[in-house]
């Protein structure tokens, strides 16, 4: 059974979609070129970038699935379905984070190097801004639909572009300095984020002000 929308709810789900789409052609592309690149230069930073990207990419698509929910079935269907995409999302990033500690740790143990990769840096440097452009219309799109679920999108996004930084100054570092422990340390710092980004996923937390400012 349908439920009516709004008309100008329906207007502002609409431009949440045009996002949503836009996050999933960008986060398929940073995915297959971060992971593609980091395991052809034996990067952990670069692969578990590009495995995040991936958790994004399942994140987006349940979003859409959301939307596509409160336009056939109302907000208040849509909303339990989104607590549930929640700790979905929250789970597969406690995940990645337990698989880069336990690589980095291996790698350490192991004193395992990786090399530059130039398509991870290109790749990153993008994300910094793209990831800045789609979290400033996410929150202006989820403020107006009071939406947590696309307000935890847009964190997300956020937090990607945080990540993005990290790989892109362990990427110089690798360049600059050439030392085979560099890999193993940055990538420690992606877990902090990772982390921080699951913890809000699953408890539901409503954090975007505190990121955005």
């Amino acid at each position: 059974m349908s439920v009516a929308v709004p008309g100008d709810r329906t207007a502002m789900i609409r431009q949440a979609f045009r996002l949503e789409y836009i996050t999933l052609a960008w986060m398929m592309i940073e995915a297959v070129v971060a992971i593609g690149s980091g395991v052809a230069a034996e990067s952990l930073t670069l692969t578990a970038f590009g495995i995040d990207s991936l958790i994004e990419l399942a994140s987006a698509t349940v979003l859409v699935w959301r939307l596509i929910v409160e336009l056939r079935h109302g907000q208040t269907f849509a909303e339990k379905a989104e607590r549930m995409a929640s700790r979905i999302g929250g789970a597969l990033l406690f995940a990645l984070a337990a698989y880069v500690v336990a690589g980095a740790g291996w790698k350490l143990w192991m004193q395992q190097g990786a090399e530059f990769s130039l398509p991870g840096l290109i790749i990153s440097v993008v994300a910094i801004p793209t990831m800045y452009f789609l979290s400033r219309c996410k929150l202006q799109v989820a403020n107006a639909l009071g939406s947590r679920a696309l307000r935890a999108d847009a964190v997300e996004s956020i937090t990607c572009g945080w990540l993005a930084f990290v790989v892109v100054g362990a990427l110089v570092a690798q360049l600059l300095v050439g030392a085979w422990w560099v890999d193993a340390l940055a990538s420690l710092g992606v877990v902090w984020f990772v982390i921080r980004e699951g913890r809000e996923a699953w408890e539901g937390k409503d954090c975007c002000d505190q990121h955005c400012k």
